[in-house]
């Protein structure tokens, strides 16, 4: 009896599936898994945004505080503490500056590894939008194959097809347009947010760097306010992207 009834229960939870593939076809199928897909790389998003995403903390800003004061052990006592992933950037940058590393050589490795930082979140943001851009064909796909099966079912009826089963094969082919827009506008709007907070996470990790060799070691002159250019490689291809445009 439980086992019937929780068969019972199965199907009645998958019979909203069952019914969208029995509307939009094949192309209502791929259009499911590429939700299931997008819902995962999401998830998997949040997951690294929690435990690894480099913040730029009140610890942080205080730590580069000391450090453009003059306070050197104590800015780097307080970035060691941090668990803050750009923590170690930063200490690494102070650390090296203070043995008189060569400045040039110095900011490439930095610019390495701040970029490092974001790349975790590069891969889930070009999944993102490779789902909102192929979302919506897809459905387009759909829509046409059903079209040309509706006008098929007419051809073949020999013009006495019923106009409710024309409008029936017509409703179920715009289905998948509007489900491939509905796939495709969230995830359109989040990986928008995502490079968003990227290019802002980028900025203040070039401003806090740049700061670090702002500021006048002992015995040395000022330091060089020369800008990073911390950017992942998906912010350059955006950025060329917009320059063709």
């Amino acid at each position: 009896m439980n086992d019937t009834q929780a068969t019972t229960e199965a199907l009645a939870v998958l019979a909203p599936f069952h019914s969208l593939i029995d509307m939009g076809g094949p192309v209502m199928v791929v259009l499911l898994s590429l939700s299931v897909l997008g819902l995962a790389t999401a998830f998997y998003t949040l997951i690294i945004g929690i435990l690894q995403a480099p913040r730029s903390s009140a610890t942080i800003r205080q730590a580069v505080a000391r450090w453009s004061r003059g306070d050197y052990s104590q800015a780097r006592d307080t970035l060691a503490r941090s668990r803050n992933p750009l923590a170690g950037v930063l200490s690494f940058a102070m650390q090296h500056r203070l043995e008189g590393e060569e400045e040039s050589g110095l900011r490439e490795d930095i610019a390495r590894r701040a970029q490092r930082l974001v790349m975790p979140f590069e891969s889930p943001l070009k999944v993102m939008e490779v789902i909102a851009a192929l979302a919506p064909l897809l459905g387009l796909l759909g829509t046409v194959m059903g079209m040309m099966s509706a006008f098929d079912a007419m051809a073949t009826a020999e013009g006495q097809a019923n106009p409710s089963q024309l409008s029936g094969g017509i409703y179920e082919a715009l289905s998948t347009t509007a489900a491939g827009l509905i796939i495709a506008i969230p995830f359109a709007a989040l990986a928008a947010f995502i490079e968003f907070r990227l290019r802002r996470l980028q900025q203040h990790m070039n401003d806090l760097l740049v700061q670090i060799f702002r500021a006048p070691l002992p015995g040395k002159d000022e330091g060089n306010s020369k800008e990073f250019s911390v950017n992942s490689n998906h912010s350059r291809e955006t950025d060329k992207r917009h320059a063709m445009a």
